[in-house]
């Protein structure tokens, strides 16, 4: 009996040993050197921990996925990129993967941009192949019209990267800026349209905040009075449209050649935005400012000066002559 005992009581000291070195070992943090680990999508908890072992971020992989079952942690891992660094034990390194603490990076995208200008940035600042983001774009939009479709903003993104996510926030966020304009203006889906229409015309005539009520002012009042809008910026694009292209120079000839954009041979609203409109543009198209403007031309210091009649935009049109002229002097 004696003898009984003294073995129940060995056995019970060594597992007593046995959980304290482990329970030692799951505590006990280790050097990690700066680095970021991909957990790849459907992972299991035996293949996580053999990856976390090979990159030195914890002692044991056996141990870890013990560790990860007891603890009932085992499906709640989450796929992403992590960064580790430091003295880290294993308790702390499951406690980021179950809470999905994943690396996050920021992409701001500019207002104004064309869709496929937005593609190519997109493509750039994450360094993924364009294809990608074309196809995601098919994706969301299918065959129906893509431009002003997303919203310029800056967005946050997990890797590894997911275009067709990220488009769709930013497809999100534009139908949830105009959702509210149509509830504040009792708006259907023409006027929801015509809205973004304006204001992309309004963020390609000015980079200035202040100016795009007066703009989106003018805008409303020419097609009040049945006026061709005679703006710029629909020209180029219809360029880039039917040619693939612009020089970065418009010419007389540009503004005689007609394309279903071009406000100068055609009347009313271009058939599409021309570019992707901020926020601030879709709301300064919804509220006009209410003044009697139908001009604006450069005033020379980045900004414009707005008339009323063709007298005064004349003579605002001189003014601006002669700063040009004065500038190709120096």
């Amino acid at each position: 009996m004696k003898k009984t005992w003294l073995i129940l009581m060995i056995v019970a000291l060594a597992l007593a040993a046995t959980g304290l070195y482990i329970q030692t070992k799951i505590n006990q943090p280790q050097k990690v050197l700066a680095q970021d680990i991909h957990i790849p999508n459907g992972a299991s908890s035996k293949s996580i921990a053999r990856i976390l072992e090979s990159k030195g971020i914890i002692s044991s992989a056996t141990l870890f996925a013990w560790y990860t079952r007891l603890s009932n942690q085992a499906s709640k891992l989450k796929p992403g990129l992590y960064h580790f660094e430091g003295m880290l034990n294993m308790p702390y390194v499951l406690n980021i993967i179950t809470q999905g603490k994943v690396l996050q990076f920021k992409v701001t995208i500019p207002e104004g941009l064309r869709t496929d200008e937005m593609l190519q940035l997109l493509a750039k600042k994450t360094q993924t192949p364009l294809q990608d983001w074309q196809h995601a774009l098919t994706s969301i939009v299918g065959t129906d019209e893509y431009e002003g479709l997303f919203l310029p903003e800056t967005y946050v993104y997990n890797k590894p990267i997911q275009p067709q996510s990220i488009l769709q926030q930013m497809y999100d966020a534009r139908a949830k800026v105009e959702a509210q304009l149509a509830h504040e203006l009792s708006w259907n889906q023409e006027q929801i349209k015509r809205n973004r229409i304006i204001a992309s015309i309004v963020e390609k005539e000015t980079a200035l905040a202040k100016e795009r009520v007066w703009v989106s002012a003018a805008i409303h009042n020419r097609l009040k009075k049945n006026m061709r809008l005679q703006m710029d910026p629909t020209v180029i694009y219809g360029m880039y449209r039917t040619q693939g292209t612009f020089d970065g120079n418009i010419r007389r000839k540009d503004l005689k050649t007609d394309t279903p954009w071009n406000t100068y041979t055609r009347n009313g609203l271009p058939p599409t935005p021309i570019c992707n409109p901020g926020a601030e543009s879709l709301r300064a198209a919804a509220y006009p400012a209410h003044v009697d403007y139908l001009y604006f031309v450069a005033d020379g210091t980045g900004g414009h000066a707005f008339a009323s009649t063709l007298e005064e935009h004349n003579a605002n049109v001189r003014k601006w002559i002669r700063i040009e002229r004065l500038n190709n002097r120096k």
